[in-house]
């Protein structure tokens, strides 16, 4: 429970700082690579990808969205967003992420960042796979490499 918590956490660490109320797929992606097993940041490794660049290809997402309606990102908000009162929420990519943990929730324990990866990388749209189609990563081989790890690990 202590790594959902975790990832959680973070990953609403992550949305607040792109001045965003519900952690999304992306931010539970970053949130994974934070995790002191290190399997997320393994499996980018492996699959010749910089999980430090993963950031910024998120970010690069974020205006390319703003510029194809005409805006642009100059500096960030003067007011920090804070997060919801109440229960925890996630922004619809996240509760994909959060409800494909709990179904496969037999089949491993304890949580890797290598399952986070693993979901993230067979998502067909939306601002991950984006991020990391600019980074260059093929999302098949990056699923493969995240479940080789998983394997590995015996869960």
């Amino acid at each position: 429970m202590s790594t959902i918590k975790r990832l959680c956490e973070r990953a609403e660490a992550h949305a607040l700082h792109d001045q965003q109320r519900e952690p999304g797929a992306e931010h539970f992606l970053l949130a994974a690579l934070d995790l002191p097993d290190g399997t997320a940041r393994l499996a980018f490794e492996r699959a010749g990808a910089e999980p430090d660049a993963l950031k910024a290809a998120i970010e690069r997402q974020y205006g390319d969205a703003l510029l194809s309606i005409g805006l642009t990102v100059d500096t960030p908000p003067d007011m920090p967003v804070s997060a919801n009162s109440g229960a925890y929420q996630a922004a619809p990519s996240g509760q994909a992420i959060m409800q494909e943990l709990a179904a496969t929730r037999r089949d491993h324990a304890p949580l890797l960042g290598a399952h986070v990866v693993s979901i993230v990388a067979a998502m067909p749209q939306g601002v991950a796979p984006r991020a990391l189609r600019a980074l260059g990563v093929d999302p098949v081989i990056l699923k493969s490499r995240a479940d080789a790890i998983v394997g590995t690990s015996g869960r």
